[in-house]
């Protein structure tokens, strides 16, 4: 099953579990998030298209993370009249997982990150050594060609 969303002035195509990036919404990592702006939903048995919005059909998403996108550059010249101008922007962005369409939720089950526990004896864990690269050999060691004099030019 997927959906087309409208959020940030854009649309989206979203499927179960998909994970998206889209303008800042407000909320904290772990937050459930409602996308009610959809715009088709689409499955096996076919398309349902909104005019313009699908009735009583939602997105549910839960919030990843809140970042920031690439910096962007602006520089404005106009030449010959000693006019430059710089500057920089940086959106605000919400990264999403899409975990339901309409009533359907994602089946996955979520799987809790646990800390390693140390050693019961108190022993830290013993790395291998890290294997250092061989030194590149040197194929022959070869001097610069000698420069030559440039040519003169003839006297008139």
């Amino acid at each position: 099953m997927f959906a087309v969303v409208k959020t940030g002035g854009k649309q989206y195509r979203v499927a179960l579990d998909d994970v998206i990036t889209v303008e800042k919404l407000n909320g904290e990592a772990g937050a459930e998030v409602t996308l009610g702006d959809v715009l088709m939903v689409g499955d096996d048995q076919g398309v349902k298209v909104g005019s313009p919005l699908v009735a009583g059909v939602s997105v549910a998403a839960e919030i990843v993370e809140q970042t920031r996108g690439d910096k962007v550059l602006i520089f404005k010249k106009r030449r010959r009249h000693h006019y430059r101008k710089h500057g920089g922007h940086r959106q605000d962005l919400t990264v999403l997982r899409i975990t339901g369409i309409g009533d359907t939720k994602s089946t996955k089950p979520k799987v809790e990150k646990k800390a390693k526990a140390a050693p019961a004896d108190g022993a830290a864990e013993k790395k291998a050594p890290a294997k250092k690269a061989a030194p590149k050999k040197a194929a022959a060691e070869k001097k610069p060609a000698a420069k030559k004099p440039a040519a003169k030019k003839p006297a008139k």
